[in-house]
């Protein structure tokens, strides 16, 4: 069933989209008239994003950027995967997951995605643990004994939790795991006094409900002095960062809270994209990020100010010979990019050996695979991250 979906996703996507080929020289240095990135669902942050930039791409460059959206890590980045399209302002599932081939990412159809980074977006917004405020939830520790909502076929939502539960030295069997069908039925559980705590962005419109309704908003702290709980959150999910969030209900520019997050979206493609087009993509998108910046919440996170270049994924060659020309890329992010290569290496050399084994079915396979995954980071003196799914 799942070979099945994902055959058709791809199916799709192949007849919903319709892109000019890649420029042939390597470093053409110039977009095609129509372009198409893969995003986030219609009304999203990250589609109306995406919209926005496709705005000033047309206006100042005569590019048309169609947006084609996608429901879950895995519609998001089928295409990519399979030529049709040659970005996607994705998520951590699509870019981080999909590179370790971690939940979805580890069944036999996958395996480590060898992606790459053009820009992040790093927001005032914050994607976090929200709590009602009657709760009284001001800490993460607090949560021990509270009610969490853990969102059903969600694994990597459910990672973040676990990472920010893992900060306060907490587990799930510290706290009251409630099960629901999706975000959006997890969030209307907090408003409706079922739950008192949700992952979920400060900036989404479940969000501001939340924050109107008679239980309020709150977020935890993740104080950033705290070294060892940040090395604790960091082992369960390497790709969040220290941040001060100041957009959201209740949050503002006087009125931030010590937290942590992580980039949303991340415009993001594979190895074998044309460095050319990626060279242009990340050209337009901070050369124009005046024309686009004010035009969708969140959209200030694009900044080229506000990159961090040497993140959990490594950044493309075309992404970097550009940020060389500005004078932003430092002779050190060479040093962890080279690092995040040769981890996708390992990842890529242990998923070769894996793949000629024996294994009953599809579970016996994904099973086997954290084992020979783990195995093969922990040889090369790399830490293995999620090793439980």
């Amino acid at each position: 069933m799942r070979h099945t979906t994902y055959a058709l996703l791809g199916a799709v996507a192949a007849l919903a989209v319709s892109v000019s080929a890649p420029v042939s020289s390597a470093w053409a240095q110039k977009l095609p008239d129509q372009l198409t990135w893969t995003a986030y669902d219609v009304g999203s942050g990250g589609y109306n994003q995406a919209v926005a930039v496709g705005n000033a791409l047309k206006n100042k460059q005569g590019v048309t950027l169609r947006v084609l959206p996608g429901k879950n890590d895995v519609s998001r980045t089928v295409p990519l995967r399979d030529g049709k399209v040659p970005f996607s302002a994705n998520g951590v599932g699509g870019t981080y997951m999909a590179q370790e081939a971690m939940y979805e990412f580890g069944a036999k159809d996958w395996g480590p995605q060898p992606v790459r980074s053009l820009l992040l977006n790093n927001s005032d917004a914050l994607l976090t643990i929200m709590t009602a405020k009657d709760a009284n939830i001001k800490t993460m520790a607090d949560l021990k004994g509270k009610r969490v909502a853990w969102v059903i076929g969600a694994p990597s939502l459910n990672q973040n939790i676990t990472a920010l539960l893992a900060f306060a030295n907490l587990t799930w069997a510290d706290v009251q795991k409630v099960e629901f069908g999706g975000f959006g039925q997890a969030m209307q559980g907090m408003i409706s006094g079922q739950v008192d705590a949700a992952f979920g962005s400060s900036i989404s419109g479940p969000a501001y409900q939340l924050a109107s309704s008679p239980r309020g908003i709150q977020y935890p702290t993740v104080p950033h002095g705290d070294k060892a709980g940040w090395a604790r959150l960091k082992a369960k999910a390497p790709f969040f960062v220290p941040f001060m969030g100041a957009e959201g209900p209740e949050l503002s520019q006087t009125n931030k809270v010590e937290a942590a997050t992580y980039p949303y979206p991340v415009l993001m493609t594979y190895a074998n994209a044309d460095a050319g087009m990626v060279y242009a993509m990340t050209k337009a998108m901070v050369e124009l990020f005046p024309d686009y910046k004010d035009a969708a919440p969140g959209n200030g996170g694009w900044d080229i100010k506000r990159q961090v270049f040497d993140w959990v994924v490594p950044v493309h060659e075309g992404a970097i010979k550009y940020f060389k020309e500005i004078g932003v890329w430092k002779p050190e992010y060479d040093k962890s990019n080279e690092a995040l290569l040769k981890r996708q290496k390992v990842l890529a050399d242990a998923w070769a050996t894996h793949t000629k084994g024996s294994h009953a079915d599809d579970a016996a396979f994904m099973k086997a695979w954290q084992k020979t995954r783990a195995d093969a980071l922990t040889k090369a003196g790399m830490e293995p991250v999620l090793t439980e799914w």
